[in-house]
Order: structure tokens, then sequence, then C-alpha cells
């Protein structure tokens, strides 16, 4: 029988592992008791198991595929530190991402002929087996990068705690979510993740091991969050917490008129204060259309009995506009949250007749995307490809982006089968000296088309996408990509505008030999 090996990838770990002993200076035999065995130990950690460089070269977006050459399993951050000071002392450098749980959709987190680092390898190996160490009395978590927020949401619950600001979908790491915003229904109000973190553990591209703040090593700081992983791996990040509420009361509300809909959505952002009390501490909207029930995969809301009324008004309507909004309240505001939503409800435009109302645990609301998960998962279709698409898109030009997108393109092509995501933010709760890129407006809206499509299928909303750029860029809507994907030197330099040569500028400082996340294809796009 004859056997078949990968050679390229067998000697380029083999390579790779001689290389980093070599650095570590073990030149003579290994000795078990030697200072210097943690070398020895990173060369076990580099697979070039066929399993191990399958799923690194895949992702959620299941569209882009890149294979490295082996995966970096560590079991601490030094073993992160010691791979990328192999690669930026070599005289031909390779690549190195950092993946998390794989929910990039484009490739992001993959290293074609690199090394991809497994961050979640670390999560159950360090700090006590959890990764994630509360401290009740300064009121913050710190968290390894490799943690997943279920997890951060969990731990800090048990003393009564939680951040302020999250994603829909809390099964991702801690360090993902950093490398680019954080963004959900909470946004308007705390801002984005990367809003609310105090200070943060980083490996720079020249495997410096660096904490930063405003304060301290503010410059990498800075750059890293939003930074799409192009400045540094993050190994820590730390985390303000504020007392939990034990519930909230979620309501839904349906629209037909998209003025209407986005005038309240703007109204009800403009209270956004922390300690305002009559602000509201969730809001998003989204569109209903013709997929059959009014529920998606994201959450089921709608009672049953509502379904027929409801999905009369899309036919109708071609589209319905839904608005959510929560409120927390706890054991101390339990009596006078009613009258506080009630308050909110005053004086908007939403359809007599069409308002939604749960009462659940917090816990529950935050993680209300896991059910609609694990459905899909027993029938087979998790693991599909998502072209997703997500926009900023500024608040002047949300009309037009309605009726040329919205009415014109998603409706006249009709294959659009996942949420349609569109809220509004407020530009002051973010920080203009991190690496995140927004509309200059005050308000803009975040607009997130969630496909899910068959393998044959995804081609027509990869078309879709494209078609929506196009007329944006036709119209003159400046629009701004969030989790941004581009294939060109120049695009990425539109992309970040006036930003552009602070983030090249950074670039050089901080990993002049490009080696860190090169999926992106910022910096390695030829």
């Amino acid at each position: 029988m004859v056997m078949s090996f990968q050679f390229p990838a067998y000697f380029t770990a083999i390579f790779i592992i001689t290389r980093v002993m070599s650095i570590m200076k073990i030149s003579k035999p290994l000795d078990v008791h030697h200072k210097d065995i943690r070398a020895v130990d990173l060369a076990t950690k580099l697979s070039v198991d066929p399993s191990a460089i399958e799923s690194a070269s895949r992702d959620f977006g299941g569209i882009v595929k890149a294979e490295p050459e082996a995966v970096l399993h560590p079991s601490a951050p030094q073993d992160i530190a010691a791979l990328i000071k192999f690669s930026y002392s070599n005289s031909v450098p390779f690549g190195i991402a950092a993946k998390g749980h794989g929910h990039s959709v484009r490739g992001q987190a993959m290293a074609e002929n690199g090394v991809v680092v497994d961050m979640r390898s670390m999560a159950n190996k360090r700090r006590n087996g959890t990764g994630i160490r509360v401290s009740i009395d300064r009121l913050y978590a710190d968290v390894g990068g490799e943690q997943l927020w279920i997890d951060v949401l969990n731990a800090t619950l048990e003393y009564g705690l939680a951040p302020v600001s999250w994603t829909d979908y809390l099964y991702l790491t801690v360090g993902g979510t950093l490398s680019n915003a954080g963004i959900s229904g909470q946004t308007f109000r705390y801002g984005p993740q990367i809003s609310n973190v105090l200070e943060m553990d980083v490996i720079t591209g020249k495997a410096d091991f660096l904490t930063c703040s405003p304060r301290m090593n503010s410059e990498l700081f800075y750059a890293v969050l939003g930074g799409l992983g192009q400045f540094g791996i993050i190994t820590r990040a730390r985390i303000p917490l504020q007392p939990a509420p034990k519930r909230v009361k979620w309501v839904r509300l349906l629209y037909d008129d998209f003025s209407s809909f986005t005038k309240d959505q703007e109204l009800l952002i403009s209270k956004n204060g922390r300690k305002d009390k009559s602000a509201l501490d969730y809001l998003e909207g989204s569109l209903l259309m013709d997929q059959g029930s009014p529920d998606n995969w994201r959450s089921s809301f709608f009672p049953y009995k509502d379904h027929p009324k409801i999905i009369s008004l899309i036919t109708k309507h071609g589209i319905i506009y839904c608005l959510e909004i929560v409120k927390h309240y706890d054991d101390r505001t339990k009596h006078t949250v009613d009258k506080e939503m009630e308050q909110v409800l005053q004086g908007m435009n939403y359809m007599p007749g069409f308002i939604f109302g749960k009462d659940v645990g917090y816990e529950e609301f935050l993680n209300r995307v896991r059910s609609g998960e694990l459905k899909l998962k027993s029938q087979g279709l998790w693991d599909v490809p998502h072209p997703w698409l997500n926009l900023f898109i500024p608040k002047s030009q949300i009309s037009d982006f309605n009726n040329g997108v919205f009415r014109g393109i998603v409706l006249e092509r009709n294959i659009t089968t996942g949420p349609v995501l569109v809220y509004p933010m407020n530009r002051q709760k973010w920080d203009d000296r991190m690496s995140a890129v927004i509309p200059d407006e005050e308000i803009f809206y975040t607009v997130g088309f969630l496909h899910s499509s068959g393998f044959d299928t995804w081609k027509a909303f990869e078309d879709q996408n494209k078609d929506i750029m196009r007329f944006c860029n036709k119209t003159g809507i400046m629009l701004k990509q969030y989790l941004p994907h581009y294939s060109t030197k120049e695009e990425w330099v539109h992309h970040f505008g006036s930003k552009w040569k602070v983030f090249q500028h950074r670039k050089y400082q901080f990993d002049p030999r490009m080696l860190l996340s090169p999926g992106q294809r910022i910096f390695n796009n030829n």
C-alpha cells in the first residue's frame, strides 16, 4: 500500500520546532530538569495533525478556507510569545493568527502557510482553571483573552455582578470581540465592549509582553481595541463590573412605517446616561420579512397564537419593522419597572395592538441566542455558510438605505433567510483614539444581514451583498463596514479614512514584520 504524507506541512512544523529550540538556546541533549524545558514543552504544542489543520482552516462563515502549516495549542501566554519571537527573528517570517471560537466569517482568523494559535487551549489551563478572576472590592474582572463571554457572565453573576456591554451571541472570546468592537443593544448607552476595558495584557508582533491601559503603554492600548488583531494578541482584559439586575422587561413593537420606526429609536437612545434611571438598558431593531415564522434563530419571542396576524401584516407590507427594548430590574425596582416602561412607551408611533412583552431572567435574556443555536445544530443547519454583511450607516442616509436596499434590492431578490438588524448608536459612546472605524455623524445605524445559506447557494447572497455595496457607493452613502472584509490596499485605505496613517504607523511600531492576523489581508493583500 502506498502512503501519502504532507511533506511541506510536516517539515515546516519540524523546522519551527527546531528553530524555537535554537532560539531558546537548547543545543545540548534535553534534560527534563533543564531550566529551558518550556521550549521543549512548546514543541509538543505545535500540531500538524490533519484534524487540527482542518479545524484551523475554516470558520463560522464557511466560505473561506486557508490551511496553516501548523496549529499551536498553548497552555500559557508565554507559549504564544515564544512562537512570535521565533517568527520575528526568522529571516523568512511566517504569519500568526489567534483563533478563539472561530466565529469570523471571512477567514480573518486564518493564517495560510503560517501558524494558527488555538486560544481556547488556554481556557482551562491557567488562573485556577477558570481564566476569570473577579474583584468584588474594585468591581472588575480579569479575564483571559481566550475566555467566552458566557463564562464571564456566569463567573461574575456568582458575585451578583456583570459587565454592562455585550454582544448578542455570548459564545465568542473576549479577545475576539475586543479586536473588533463588540456591539449589541446596550451600545447606545454603554458604548461597545472596547469602551469598557480598563487594561490589557498584550503580546505584540515583536513578542513584547506588555500591560497597557489609558495611562500605561496607551498607544498600544488604543491600537489593539478594534485593531483587527493587527498589533498584538490579547491575553488578558480587565473588564469593569456593576451590580447585576435580576430580571428584565422585554418588549417588541411593530411598525409599518420606517420613518416612525427610526424616529422612535432615535428618541429612545437620546436618554443614554449610564446613571439615568429613565434610560432603557437595551434597544435593537430588525426587519420581519416573508420567511414563514416571524421568529428566527436569534430568539423565539412572539406568542404562537399571534403568528397569523403578524404574517398577514408582512404579506401586506412586504417588510414590517420590529423595535425591541429592554428595561432591567431587581428586588428594589420590581414595583416601579412597569410604570417606567409605560412612560417609555408613551407617545411612540408603533402599530396599535402590535406590542408584545415578556418578563425573563437577566441571564436568560443575555443568552437568548443559544437556544436557537442548539436547535439549528440539532437540524444540521448551524455549520452552514454564513455570507454576512455588517454595516454602519449615517443617520442622515438611513432612509435612502431603506428605500434602495431594504425595499429595493432585498425585496426584489427575496432570498434573505436570516435576521436583518437595524438600530442606532451614539458616536459619543465610542473613543476615537481606538482603531475601530465608525461614521462621522453623531448618530449612526448598524445594519446586519445575518444570512444562512446552503453550500450551493451562498454565492447568491454574495451577489446581493455586492449589489448593496455598489448601491451605496453609487448613491454616496458613507458607510463603514463592521467586521470589515476587503481585498485591496486601496479599499482598506478608504475604509480607515483619516485613521489610516495612524493605523499604518502603529503597525510599523508594534508588528513591523507584518506577522499578525494575515487573514485580514490589510498589509499582505498582494
